[in-house]
């Protein structure tokens, strides 16, 4: 991976796999951009066009994700709408990401997966796209520059040792991540819908 990382192209690779991350869940976007920052530590890439290109096409694919949703929204807000359950779960989508707002969308780029429910949910129940635009915004900014110094610093400390860098930016990054998860799990475990 080391030639990779230290290629020029892998600033494509890092804007390219946060774009398709936001609403493909399955492109580990966090991990290429801890390691271009491992590479940009190590002085083979520049960390500050890392965290721009990790932002801005993290930015541009929960924009895509949000706008999937608002294409879909009157189609599965008709079939939501036919059960009470699902109801409920409309309710409780609108009512999370009116009262959590912006910090709905900022710990939900933490998540790989929440990421792309958050997006599409606000797509689907309407929120602004101005709204929407500046929180997804914010959230792309701190999300880049955390997967980017958390490399950046790895490899700084670690020069000698290209693995041991990235195996503990990443290890320091999975276990940042479950801890965001643990607290959104104690505290949205009492307003979740029946």
């Amino acid at each position: 991976m080391k030639d990779y990382s230290a290629s020029p192209w892998f600033y494509l690779i890092i804007i390219v796999v946060a774009f398709f991350d936001s609403f493909f869940p399955v492109v580990p976007s966090e991990t290429m951009v801890i390691i271009g920052g491992v590479s940009a530590g190590l002085g083979q890439l520049e960390w500050p066009l890392v965290a721009l290109l990790a932002a801005a096409g993290a930015f541009l694919g929960d924009n895509f994700a949000y706008y999937i949703g608002v294409f879909f929204s009157e189609r599965l807000q008709q079939r939501y709408n036919k059960s009470n359950k699902g109801r409920q779960r409309l309710r409780w989508a609108q009512h999370q990401i009116e009262n959590r707002g912006g910090n709905l969308l900022i710990t939900a780029r933490f998540i790989p997966g929440g990421r792309t429910i958050v997006t599409l949910s606000c797509g689907i129940t309407g929120q602004s796209r101005r709204w929407f635009l500046k929180w997804s915004a914010i959230a792309a900014v701190i999300w880049g520059l955390y997967a980017t110094l958390l490399g950046f610093i790895g490899g700084k400390s670690f020069q000698d040792n290209h693995t041991k860098a990235f195996i503990t930016a990443f290890s320091i990054a999975i276990v940042a991540t479950v801890i965001v998860e643990i607290v959104r799990h104690f505290r949205t475990r009492h307003s979740t819908p029946d």
